[in-house]
């Protein structure tokens, strides 16, 4: 169960990291201007991924807990 933990504060870490990243970027790997609409959609794209990641970590924890028991 500790490392289950330490893998959610990594891919907490990481999400963190993005933020910011795309935050304090000027231009992005393409080339285009970082305005606040392509940073939101950036944000967006980011928060959908980190929601995919938030359900399969809850899959993994519903069972954990059943196996445990």
């Amino acid at each position: 169960m500790k490392t289950w933990w330490k893998f959610n504060f990594f891919w907490l870490v990481m999400f963190v990291i993005g933020v910011l990243w795309i935050m304090v970027r000027k231009v992005d790997g393409a080339g285009v201007v970082q305005n606040g609409y392509a940073k939101s959609i950036s944000l967006l794209v980011l928060l959908a991924f980190a929601i995919l990641i938030a359900v399969c970590q809850s899959i993994i924890f519903i069972v954990m807990k059943k196996r445990a028991k």
